[in-house]
């Protein structure tokens, strides 16, 4: 396939871009980078799709482009840059697929699990069905996908509702790492929250997996099948991270703080008044299932939390 992909050069993207160039397909990454490099003879680049007057030469689109959301505080000016970086990509790939006469047959585009918000503690688990959420990310999420959905009449469209996707490598996992090597983590707010979570290397297999599928479109969750709360993600990774084998006295002691800490929690309010609005994507409950994809018949390595190998 010859492959148009924006958000190609970040944490998702760059493994993305690798895992596509070396199963034999043709990539162009639409990238602000000045002087943007691969080591793969099948990517090229582009800085912006003024570049296209349409996508005749395209098989497929994947659409990551976006603005770091955890990044910086949650003001209306990064709001809207959170919206803007968005939905200006999308709507400009839309409109080219409009004026394509042979459109791509895909376009894979990306949104979040943000999507639902803080659902009720009164239900198991959630699947694609569940309404739309009432908060900022539900709303960003929206707006997005539905931009998205405006070539579905000539294209098929996937969007892909992506819970946290772990990886030492990148994303939220990294960012925890440093605290639960130290033992200076514990749970957040109450610990019941669930989270929504997908291993890396599945995440990379269910875009694949999309991409090749015609007969997948509309909304998938883009998540493992098995949700955790807060608590028990804190108590897996503290454990993760201090393991028994071959463990000397000072190390299990190091181990035995470490879990102890871990379920000590990190007041909700002391959360907010660091994070401000941001707070929801750690407190949110979302015991999310990937209703869809199971449904397609897509098969997780990592359907639970326990088997991941967090050393990469």
């Amino acid at each position: 396939m010859n492959i148009l992909i924006t958000g190609g050069t970040g944490f998702i993207g760059t493994p993305l871009v690798a895992r596509l160039a070396q199963d034999g397909h043709k990539i162009t990454i639409l990238t602000r980078q000045e002087k943007p490099t691969s080591p793969y003879q099948a990517v090229t680049f582009c800085q912006n799709l003024a570049h296209f007057q349409n996508l005749n030469d395209f098989d497929a689109v994947i659409n990551l482009a976006g603005e770091p959301i955890f990044d910086k505080r949650w003001t209306e000016k990064q709001k809207r840059i959170l919206q803007e970086s968005r939905l200006n990509i999308t709507r400009q790939l839309v409109e080219l697929i409009e004026k394509s006469s042979n459109p791509p047959d895909t376009l894979l585009s990306g949104s979040a699990t943000g999507y639902y918000g803080d659902l009720p503690y009164n239900q198991i688990q959630y699947d694609e069905l569940t309404p739309v959420g009432n908060q900022f990310t539900s709303l960003l999420c929206q707006n997005w996908e539905n931009e998205a959905l405006k070539a579905a009449h000539k294209t098929r469209v996937c969007l892909l509702r992506t819970g946290m996707v772990l990886s030492a490598q990148g994303g939220a996992l990294k960012r925890m790492l440093p605290l639960f090597e130290k033992g200076l983590a514990g749970k957040l707010g109450n610990g019941k929250q669930h989270w929504a979570w997908i291993s890396l290397e599945d995440y990379l297999n269910a875009v694949l997996f999309l991409l090749k599928n015609n007969h997948c479109q509309g909304a998938h969750n883009l998540v493992a099948p098995y949700p955790v709360t807060n608590a028990f993600f804190t108590q897996w990774l503290a454990k993760k991270l201090h393991p028994m084998h071959f463990a000397t006295s000072k190390m299990l002691a190091k181990r035995a703080l470490a879990q102890r800490i871990a379920n000590i929690s990190t007041p909700e309010c002391l959360l907010k008044s660091v994070l401000g609005e941001r707070v929801a994507l750690l407190l949110d409950n979302q015991p999310l299932i990937p209703k869809r994809l199971l449904e397609s018949g897509f098969q997780f390595h990592y359907p639970s939390l326990q088997r991941i190998d967090i050393s990469n």
